[in-house]
């Protein structure tokens, strides 16, 4: 159902602006005819050069915070901000969200309830610290910590995501000249050797391109299964664990993934407890932040602990999973009363850590690559040469 901007009249003179979805504009102006307004202009929202698409990404979910954030703080009534939110700037599937959270907010519902109804947009973590802010009567400043936070958060991501390119297009472009070796030269070969008593590398050879060309569906649906197979494995809680524990275990990869859950945990609960969450409920949170099954037991035992009436470094330090240094700032937090500040400088601190990680776990993945690359063609190059040299000492 389209939705219409909509400029109109109150019987008072007084002018107002809104949002209305409709299957018409004539079923716009009835509607607004039915709360006694008179329509001056009514335009369908689609502004210029307005992206398309069917997910939020959450770089635009920190705009929305941040702008709503600025308009609330420049004393723009709450149902004004949301219009104009959602009339500037947003995607289509951002704007028609904004849309609803307007019209739930105008039904009498809180903006964290408003934002509940969206859980693939506004996280439980989000809605949390809205609804904290919302409660103690400083939402503005709820808004700009969450932006500053996802800002922060999509730094690290992209950071991954931009040192992950050169291996990933160098494990595909290996992947591609294995294939076209396998399908196209070997064949060329396997003539050559007919009839012949060739050694076992080059048997395999001659197999897997076998394989290959007469059976691909085969070797597609093969993939296929496992995949599906993997994907089935990990989403079991022992699958998980099993996953985490291996991934950990890798050298400077597993380090780099530890401090990157322990970076998200830092983050999510210092700003959550910045804002008035209490503790139990943002740890119940910052658990599913760090992306890590084993973190989030282990974090979820803490909970435990503090709900004792424990300290909350003790536990953490048990697990084995968070540095001490990490740990001895977190008890100095609590010692302080200043929990939540240390959280978000040690994120910060540990964020540059991260960075170095990464950049040193891809440093280390592209010669591995490499190697792995280098050593399947050796190995067809053996497994087609080496019978050719044979039959040379042999003609001699």
């Amino acid at each position: 159902m389209p939705t219409f901007v909509y400029t109109a009249r109150k019987r008072s003179g007084e002018q107002v602006e809104g949002l209305m979805q409709a299957d018409s504009e004539a079923a716009v102006v009835r509607a607004l005819d039915e709360q006694a307004m008179v329509p001056v202009r009514i335009v369908p929202q689609q502004a210029p050069g307005r992206r398309r698409g069917g997910k939020v990404r959450l770089r635009e979910v920190g705009v929305i915070y941040s702008q709503l954030g600025d308009l609330l703080g420049a004393g723009v009534p709450m149902m004004r901000a949301l219009t104009i939110l959602a009339r500037v700037g947003l995607s289509d599937r951002a704007a028609r969200i904004m849309v609803e959270v307007r019209e739930n907010v105008a039904a009498g519902e809180t903006l964290a309830d408003a934002m509940d109804r969206h859980p693939e947009v506004f996280s439980g973590l989000h809605t949390a610290v809205i609804r904290a802010g919302e409660r103690a009567g400083f939402l503005e400043d709820a808004l700009h910590s969450l932006a500053g936070y996802i800002e922060r958060q999509d730094e690290l991501s992209g950071k991954v995501r931009g040192a992950m390119i050169y291996p990933t297009v160098l494990t595909v472009a290996g992947a591609a000249i294995v294939t076209f070796l396998l399908v196209w030269l070997v064949p060329r070969f396997e003539g050559m050797f007919e009839g012949m008593e060739v050694p076992l590398p080059t048997r395999v050879l001659f197999a897997l391109s076998g394989l290959l060309r007469h059976h691909l569906l085969l070797v597609v649906g093969g993939l296929v299964l496992a995949a599906v197979s993997l994907r089935s494995l990990l989403g079991s809680r022992t699958g998980r664990l099993l996953w985490e524990t291996w991934r950990l275990k890798l050298p400077v990869l597993g380090r780099t993934l530890q401090m990157v859950g322990v970076t998200r945990f830092c983050r999510v609960l210092g700003t959550m407890l910045a804002n008035g969450v209490p503790i139990l409920q943002a740890l119940a949170i910052a658990k599913d932040a760090t992306g890590s099954a084993i973190m989030a037991a282990s974090i979820e035992q803490a909970a435990e602990n503090v709900r004792a009436g424990d300290a909350l470094a003790e536990p953490l330090d048990r697990s084995g999973l968070f540095p001490p240094e990490i740990v001895e700032m977190i008890a100095v937090g609590e010692e302080s009363n200043q929990l939540e500040t240390v959280l978000v400088r040690t994120a910060d601190t540990v964020d540059r850590r991260t960075a170095r990680l990464v950049d040193q776990a891809v440093r280390l993945m592209e010669p591995v690559i490499l190697i792995l690359l280098a050593a399947l063609v050796g190995f067809i190059a053996m497994g087609l040469l080496y019978p050719v040299f044979m039959m040379s000492q042999t003609l001699q």
